[in-house]
């Protein structure tokens, strides 16, 4: 069989297809802003809140690869990628709605609150993971390799925006007159309201990608690819492992790269409202339920939300700069520009200059969510996007896992609970992200063509 060359899609086609994401994305804002905010309220110290966060990326660890080789071989009437989407979003809207309300649920089932608000998260984190892997999947499926780059900004904008909207949620209903302030014990209701609003977005956006997007059949991925794609055996669970034998050399490199990427973002979500609290607001590491401390809770959702807003611009001319100076340069810069952003988060004590900051994160969190995966989808084969994107998750996650074991013992032993110095230990890391990049991966195999075609799907 002729090996067909798949079509170039519209901006609106790419839009439609990762409008998901942006639900997934404003989820994630609410809890990446809140969840140490919402823990610290029914009474988890400092010490222990990079524990809890261990939800996130065990969660991911497990659900991720299975997923991604469950979506390899899933072929319904809805579509391959589409029914991990609908049931990821429709679990991640219900634990949206039960985890700020934790306490309340304690009381009528008589269990410990913490424990139960831990039961929430990993049933948030469990659902995003569910949903998320497959958009990233769905980039590699649909469109040719040369607009990848296109396809991921695309995805990076769209989260940018979603995560904008979760992080100023909180804020903004309390500039509306919603309370910041809860009894001890409980969670404000800005925080609550903001996460109902969170969960019915998620749910209409997954519905408008599944509305709008029609993925391609067995038949034509097979056309795709020569006929290689027709899978004569039936898949096995254990094909995950022989999969993960086989990784690409580039993606082991990038893997590295990932690994103090991430461990740097772990580091500034678990532990950025307690660092303000402590370094800019003058509070004691105990203060859990003042309002400066609930003062500090909202400032870290606004800051969270300002990076992501930064992402978008960057995320424009990711693919430009790419054209310009390569792959791998343009993402050893953002990673530059962000270690620099998290280490100078010690020395900017005006609050209202934390802006600064977050501009270099910005950059960052643009480039780790499009150029990784754009310099990936070129080494691996069709057959298994989704699986190896689930593996590629691992070098995400492993390094949170590391960080939640180690990093609360770290900044109560070593640090005396004051979180700001751990914060600077994850901008230094993110700077070593930087030089393993330029030193590290290979470069990229792009002919000016290709280039071209590229920069000419971007009519934003």
């Amino acid at each position: 069989m002729a090996k067909k060359i798949k079509p170039n899609l519209s901006m609106l086609q790419i839009i439609n297809m990762s409008m998901g994401f942006l639900g997934i994305q404003m989820a994630f804002g609410l809890q990446n802003g809140n969840a140490s905010r919402i823990l610290a309220n029914f009474g988890a110290d400092v010490h222990e809140l990079s524990w809890f966060w261990l939800v996130a990326p065990v969660t991911g660890l497990i659900v991720q690869p299975i997923i991604g080789h469950m979506g390899d071989n899933t072929w319904s009437p809805l579509g391959r990628r589409k029914p991990y989407f609908l049931i990821g979003a429709i679990l991640c809207a219900i634990g949206l709605v039960m985890l700020p309300n934790a306490a309340s649920a304690t009381q009528m089932m008589a269990a410990n609150v913490l424990l139960l608000a831990v039961i929430f998260l990993a049933m948030m984190d469990a659902s995003i993971n569910v949903a998320m892997e497959p958009f990233r999947a769905l980039v590699g499926d649909m469109l040719p390799k040369h607009q990848g780059t296109v396809g991921f900004s695309v995805q990076t904008i769209l989260i940018g925006i979603g995560a904008v909207i979760g992080s100023y949620l909180p804020d903004w209903l309390t500039k509306l007159g919603v309370s910041n302030v809860a009894e001890a014990g409980f969670v404000a209701n800005n925080v609550i309201y903001s996460f109902y609003v969170g969960a019915g977005f998620l749910i209409l956006t997954i519905l408008y990608t599944i509305i709008t997007t029609k993925e391609y059949s067995p038949q034509e991925f097979a056309e795709f690819d020569g006929g290689k794609e027709v899978i004569e055996e039936p898949s096995k669970f254990t094909d995950i492992f022989k999969d993960f034998s086989n990784i690409p050399s580039q993606m082991k490199r990038l893997g590295i790269v990932q690994f103090f990427s991430w461990f740097a973002l772990f580091t500034m979500w678990v532990f950025t409202t307690s660092a303000l609290a402590t370094h800019h607001f003058g509070l004691s590491p105990d203060d859990t339920h003042s309002k400066a401390f609930n003062d500090a809770g909202d400032l870290t959702g606004k800051l969270f939300g300002m990076y992501n807003l930064w992402a978008i611009p960057f995320a424009f001319l990711l693919t430009p700069i790419a054209k310009w100076i390569g792959k791998k340069q343009t993402h050893a810069l953002a990673l530059a520009f962000g270690g620099v952003g998290l280490i100078l988060m010690y020395f900017i004590k005006d609050v209202n200059l934390l802006w600064i900051s977050m501009v270099g994160l910005g950059f960052a969190w643009a480039s780790i969510l499009a150029m990784p995966y754009a310099m990936l989808i070129e080494v691996i084969p069709q057959k298994k996007m989704g699986v190896y994107m689930g593996i590629f998750n691992f070098f995400i996650v492993i390094p949170q896992i590391i960080n939640g074991i180690f990093g609360g013992p770290i900044v109560s032993g070593v640090f005396g609970k004051q979180a700001i110095d751990y914060v600077i230990v994850g901008g230094v890391c993110m700077l070593l992200g930087a030089v393993l990049t330029l030193f590290f991966i290979k470069s990229e195999d792009e002919t000016p063509k290709e280039i071209e075609e590229e920069i000419q799907q971007v009519h934003f």
